[in-house]
């Protein structure tokens, strides 16, 4: 299993990390790259053109600004791509979501929230899930995990509050 990450520029890493981390911690390999849509756009084709071939399922593209990276990706491949709009102008994000969204018909882009590099991995991880069944156990007691540890949150509340 292996999930491909692309971003512009190595500035948009500390947005993107905490995909890398889920993917990981779901025991799925990683490739990282920086390649931009507008500087490299050899670079960008080569990376998904042949994605498929180093065994990449799923590919991940980072942008801000007018974020072309995720529309060019998919452009040159039929691997499921996931945009993560990110907050990188003074329009906090707003015109990499709407650049995300706004794909023409029949070049799809999924999208996730500005910022949203966690949520792109575990979409990423359902996709994944569909064609390896270890992956929906796994899946299934992370949502387990996280219904436990809001139920902490709540109990540690109501204990501040005294009730």
């Amino acid at each position: 299993m292996k999930v491909a990450i692309i971003m512009g520029s190595n500035s948009d890493w500390p947005i993107l990390e905490p995909a890398e981390k889920t993917l990981k911690s779901f025991g799925v390999e990683v490739e990282v790259v920086v390649a931009s849509a507008h500087r490299t756009p050899d670079l960008v084709q080569k990376f998904a053109s042949t994605a498929r071939d180093r065994g990449v399922e799923v590919i991940i593209a980072g942008a801000g600004a007018a974020a072309h990276l995720g529309g060019v990706v998919a452009a040159y491949t039929t691997l499921p791509v996931i945009g993560i709009p990110i907050n990188a102008t003074p329009l906090a994000g707003m015109d990499a979501l709407l650049s995300f969204v706004q794909m023409p018909s029949g070049v799809p882009v999924a999208t996730m929230a500005i910022n949203g590099a966690k949520n792109a991995a575990l979409f990423a991880l359902q996709i994944l899930a569909t064609g390896h069944k270890e992956l929906v156990e796994k899946l299934a007691a992370d949502r387990v995990k996280m219904r436990e540890e809001v139920a902490a949150k709540a109990a540690t509340l109501k204990e501040v509050r005294g009730e």
